[in-house]
């Protein structure tokens, strides 16, 4: 047996297909054009190609971008002065400051600071309770984008056991309130869970969020399970050449392949989408801020 292998990549192109539909209604029948703007502290390269391809696929759907690149030692007053000029403007509806930030700045008062209504990452404490309590609204890219791909290859989740290795505010927590409210049993289960593997192999859902190389292997998994593997590690590939590198996930998807029933590949799995729900939440929240019904098929 082999795994359908989810193409994320290819999922994602769909995606801002629609958001692009929604955005040309937005503007012919509101007059309204979303705005994302996206902030960088620093110069690590990892984060400016994200940058760049976060404000490129903005563009590329019709959506107002705006970019600010501030230097590794800005001042942390200074930081919370510019989140506080977007948080009043009308043309930004989106406000998404790239982590990690510089030692001497509190990431936590920097998320803080943004405006709940503008917080596309949703990692404002406001955001999260919403979430938590089961009220209606946006939710964390990379959840709803595993969100989207399980619904998208299963219709209804109800009942499935489902298991989330990793407990981050960031995927693993968000994720287990979106399977829980999709009325999936949720586990969840972090690197220090006793007898990890057995647990595992009870689900038929395996979201792997927990940030080890590769550390889920194919004999913990259900036969017939869908994995989802949020993890994103680089190792060296050293045939490749020297000193290259190649991406692989929390899963060893060589091993996972041949047992699962479907399963995300890293790259090209969950990362494409995380972008394309990025943007979708720039719509919705668009719409929340302007008193209109947010697009079903955008949301969680």
């Amino acid at each position: 047996m082999t795994a359908t292998i989810i193409d994320g990549k290819a999922f994602a192109e769909t995606l801002r297909g629609r958001i692009s539909d929604h955005v040309a209604d937005l503007k012919r029948d509101h007059d309204i054009t979303p705005g994302l703007a996206v902030v960088i502290v620093g110069n690590d390269p990892a984060s400016e190609v994200y940058v760049r391809n976060k404000a490129r696929q903005t563009e590329e759907v019709g959506m107002n971008s705006f970019k600010y690149e501030l230097p590794a030692t800005v001042a942390e007053s200074e930081l919370l002065r510019l989140i506080m000029e977007l948080n009043i403007r009308k043309d930004v509806h989106g406000i998404l400051v790239q982590m990690p930030v510089p030692e001497h700045i509190d990431a936590v008062k920097i998320i803080n600071a943004i405006d709940p209504a503008k917080d596309v990452d949703m990692f404002h404490p406001q955001n999260a309770g919403k979430l938590m309590t089961g009220q209606l609204g946006p939710v964390s890219c990379t959840p709803l984008g595993c969100l989207m791909l399980l619904r998208d290859l299963h219709g209804d989740l109800s009942g499935m056991n489902a298991v989330v290795i990793g407990r981050s505010n960031l995927v693993g927590k968000p994720m287990a309130q979106l399977l829980l409210r999709d009325n999936c049993t949720v586990t969840m289960a972090h690197s220090r869970t006793r007898d990890l593997a057995e647990v595992v192999s009870r689900a038929d859902i395996v979201i792997a969020a927990v940030g080890r190389t590769q550390m889920v292997k194919g004999d913990w998994i259900k036969k017939g399970a869908t994995v989802i593997d949020v993890g994103i590690n680089r190792i060296p590939a050293p045939e490749r050449g020297e000193g290259k590198t190649r991406l692989v996930g929390d899963v060893d998807f060589s091993e996972a392949v041949e047992v699962a029933g479907a399963i995300t590949p890293v790259p090209g799995g969950v990362g494409p989408m995380t972008i394309a729900c990025l943007l979708a939440n720039t719509v919705t929240t668009a719409c929340l801020i302007n008193n209109l019904k947010p697009p079903s098929d955008l949301t969680a």
